[in-house]
């Protein structure tokens, strides 16, 4: 089970920083991903980080702003959202795949938040 939290709203060029807590699993042993969906448009990737956090993947569209990292000892993966604009509102799914190798497509993920939304205001 996956647990997102930390949404809500911020001005641009703000600051959010989204949780996503596991529980009921080997957190360790899943690739863990960020994805976000706005009004209107389709689920895309946004981040994601390695099993042991070694290495990390970022869409272009946040690379620069956004870092996402991994605490296995918590059990948890944050998404640090920096410099946010108004075209990151969104709600946005943490995800877990059960594999030792990244991946962009959320079809490929085995477990999903429920989703936080965030909501960036101009």
């Amino acid at each position: 089970q996956l647990q997102a939290s930390g949404g809500g709203l911020v001005q641009a060029g703000g600051s959010l920083r989204l949780s996503c807590a596991a529980s009921g699993r080997a957190f360790s042993n899943y690739v863990m991903g960020w994805f976000r969906q706005a009004p209107g448009k389709e689920r895309e990737f946004v981040a994601a980080i390695t099993r042991s956090g070694f290495s990390t993947y970022y869409a272009d569209s946040v690379k620069g702003r956004f870092t996402i990292s991994r605490d296995n000892a918590k059990n948890t993966v944050y998404l640090q959202m920096n410099s946010v604009r108004p075209e990151d509102t969104a709600v946005y799914y943490c995800a877990a795949r059960y594999s030792r190798d990244y991946s962009v497509y959320d079809r490929q993920y085995d477990y999903w938040g429920q989703g936080t939304q965030v909501t960036v205001s101009s």
